[in-house]
């Protein structure tokens, strides 16, 4: 027997998936099409594990994080963070199909660990030696020491912001909303949460016919970057096949997989969060 509905957190929000793959008679790989669906925001739980590790798994790829932990890190805060599911409306004739998809589907995860508090965990220690690696490789010696500096006198948040590929930035916007609101509320009872930075790792590629030519895998993410303090690149061409994953056109442009890693004040969260809204709008 299915079990009540779990309410959602966060108002539904329509979006779309390119999800469907489209094949001619012959058998010929023609795209994707484009199919319509609404997503809503939820409290990350216990269920959601195994959705959660695989997002962040796109992220870090091939890098030594515990994403077991981290997922568990992310599920037990409590009133912060939102995954993103797929809305099925209220009718009673699919509550059975909506319980059985709760319990796997997550789409997208919007949230924030606190670096600070959680210092000691060892996935966190993890994600501060990939930091301090990759600017040693990728980082200039003035970059390197804000950022250690940043890492040793700061309250720092690690911004989560994952979905499936295909979804559009406009499910961004509620998320982030949200998130903010939140944040807010959790840094009067907890110092911890009053950040005064960020760290962000988006994903970028860029074209291998003209490697000035750069896109965001997640559009909003490219806000975050131009109000960023500081930033730097490095490529994960030998850990992904490629950025965007999937099947090529013949006229897709061929692309070399990058993250950036964007560090920014926390106090600029509310102002970026109003150009996404201006940058969504006008999509």
């Amino acid at each position: 027997m299915a079990g009540p509905k779990k309410k959602p957190r966060n108002p539904s929000k329509s979006g779309s998936e390119e999800s469907e793959n489209e094949e001619s008679d012959s058998g010929t790989y023609l795209g994707q099409k484009e199919i319509q669906a609404t997503f809503e925001g939820r409290n990350p739980e216990s269920q959601d594990f195994h959705g959660i590790k695989q997002l962040l798994s796109q992220l870090f790829l091939k890098a030594h994080i515990d994403l077991s932990q981290l997922s568990d890190l992310l599920i037990a805060q409590n009133g912060i963070g939102s995954v993103l599911k797929q809305s099925y409306g209220d009718s009673d004739d699919e509550d059975e199909d909506v319980d059985m998809n709760d319990e796997k589907d997550v789409f997208g995860i919007t949230s924030v660990i606190s670096l600070t508090s959680s210092k000691n965990t060892p996935c966190i220690q993890q994600f501060y030696s990939l930091l301090e690696e990759l600017g040693q490789k990728h980082a200039d010696e003035s970059v390197q020491n804000i950022i250690k500096n940043i890492v040793t006198q700061h309250r720092i948040g690690f911004l989560i912001n994952e979905r499936f590929v295909n979804i559009p930035a406009q499910i961004s916007l509620p998320l982030f909303t949200s998130l903010s609101d939140e944040v807010d509320r959790m840094a009067k009872k907890y110092p911890y949460y009053d950040f005064e930075y960020y760290i962000l790792i988006c994903k970028t590629c860029r074209s291998k016919d003209n490697k000035d030519e750069e896109f965001f895998t997640n559009e909003e993410e490219e806000i975050f970057s131009k109000e960023a303090d500081l930033t730097f690149d490095f490529c994960v061409a030998n850990e992904s096949d490629v950025g965007l994953g999937g099947k090529w056109l013949a006229n897709d442009r061929q692309v070399i997989p990058y993250r950036r890693i964007v560090i920014f004040k926390a106090d600029k969260l509310k102002n970026i969060v109003t150009k996404i809204s201006t940058f969504v709008q006008s999509s």
